[in-house]
């Protein structure tokens, strides 16, 4: 059976860092793009970061570019969300999915595959 199982995240204070883990199950991550979303209840998912499996390309969008990293570690067959510098608007469940491709225009989260089970995020002094 093919799916993603997500670990990490917790509860942080401002400015500090964390690390989501999305991994493979039943699959090889090799032949995927994999992109990360979160979502606040009321509020629209957003599609923040992907990486590319070809080219190893990566996107970010404005929220969170300059703090946040994405890498693959095909060891683990994992993808690992770096979050540094946090900030409670960053609070929100987490989300990786498998998608057709890379790119802003990939990131509404409409063109997925798999997704994971989520993990909560909270930025709280």
């Amino acid at each position: 059976q093919k799916q993603l199982v997500q670990s990490g995240g917790g509860l942080v204070q401002p400015g500090g860092s964390l690390r989501l883990s999305c991994a493979a199950s039943g699959f090889s991550f090799d032949n995927y793009d994999v992109g990360w979303y979160r979502q606040v209840p009321g509020k629209e998912r957003e599609g923040f970061s992907c990486i590319g499996n070809t080219d190893g390309s990566t996107y970010f969008s404005n929220s969170v570019e300059g703090r946040f990293t994405i890498f693959r570690d095909k060891n683990k067959n994992t993808v690992e969300l770096q979050l540094n510098n946090l900030l409670p608007e960053d609070t929100a469940v987490y989300y990786c999915a498998t998608q057709r491709a890379c790119s802003a225009y990939y990131m509404d989260g409409t063109r997925t595959y798999f997704w994971g089970q989520g993990s909560q995020v909270t930025v709280s002094s």
